[in-house]
Parts: C-alpha cells; sequence; structure tokens
C-alpha cells in the first residue's frame, strides 16, 4: 500500500509525552529514523536512565535520500508485536510521519510521530534546536 492508502497514523506526540510515553510504558519503543550521519553528528536520544536504547533506522539513506526498502522489516525485527507503541522520531517531525503512516500500513495500531522531531525547525537565523525539538527540550540525549 502507499502512504496515502491510510487516513493517518496513532498521532502526534510532544517529545515531553513521547518521553514520559518512554518512561512510563516498559514495551513503547522510540525509532529514529534519520540517518548514520544524523546521529553520528548531531547526537542522539538519551534513554538510558530508562534502560532503554533508541532504535536507529533510517527512513531514507545517506547521502542520497533514497528510500529504506528494509524500513519496515528493520522496525518489526525489533518490535514483534504490532500493537506494541512504536514512536518514530526524525530531525523535524516529517520523514517521521511518513515512517509511521509506512508501519501503520505495514498493521502496527500504535505508531506515533513526535512533533518537532529531535532538533525542531529552523530559527531566524537558521540553526535548528532553539525553538523547538528533543533538545531544545531539555531532554536527555548525547553525542
Amino acid at each position: 500500500m502507499a502512504d496515502e492508502d491510510v487516513v493517518g497514523y496513532a498521532g502526534d506526540l510532544t517529545p515531553i509525552e513521547a518521553w514520559e510515553i518512554l518512561k512510563d510504558e516498559e514495551s513503547a519503543i522510540l525509532v529514529d529514523v534519520r540517518t548514520d550521519a544524523e546521529w553520528n553528528y548531531v547526537g542522539i536520544v538519551d534513554l538510558s536512565s530508562l534502560n532503554k536504547e533508541p532504535s536507529t533506522i533510517s527512513w531514507v539513506l545517506f547521502p542520497d535520500n533514497s528510500p529504506n526498502e528494509k524500513f519496515v522489516s528493520g522496525v518489526e525485527a525489533i518490535c514483534a508485536d504490532k500493537h506494541t507503541k512504536v514512536i518514530s522520531i526524525c530531525r523535524s517531525g516529517v520523514r517521521s510521519i511518513s515512517s509511521s503512516i509506512a508501519l501503520t500500513n505495514a498493521g502496527f495500531s500504535q505508531a506515533y510521530n513526535v512533533l518537532e522531531g529531535f532538533e525542531g525547525d529552523k530559527d531566524g537565523n537558521d540553526h535548528r534546536a532553539t525553538i523547538g525539538g528533543w533538545k531544545m527540550r531539555g531532554l536527555p540525549w548525547k553525542q
């Protein structure tokens, strides 16, 4: 099925709402859908205080931004229960919408998107992590 075949996905979460779900629900997982370049050079969510690790499965591949044809199967490999809350995060909350739709199309009933993403939108100076996002909200991350 194509992305447009699904009306939506389970919903959008703020970074703080995503953190609370990950903290309160042992089975909930976070999938960082950014690229390896972003994980390595920008940083990554730190869930170690929750005894969890984010799963890193790119929605698109670096450097050409080609679709990762193995995205859904990658999530299925780490999450066999399609009723588990799967929370997707990207840089600013765009790729994670597409990934949440794809997961919903694949039968995941609780695929969520993190609004604002890891870094949020650009500010007036073309800088990220100043007006929104996981980092700006003061949630744990590491580089």
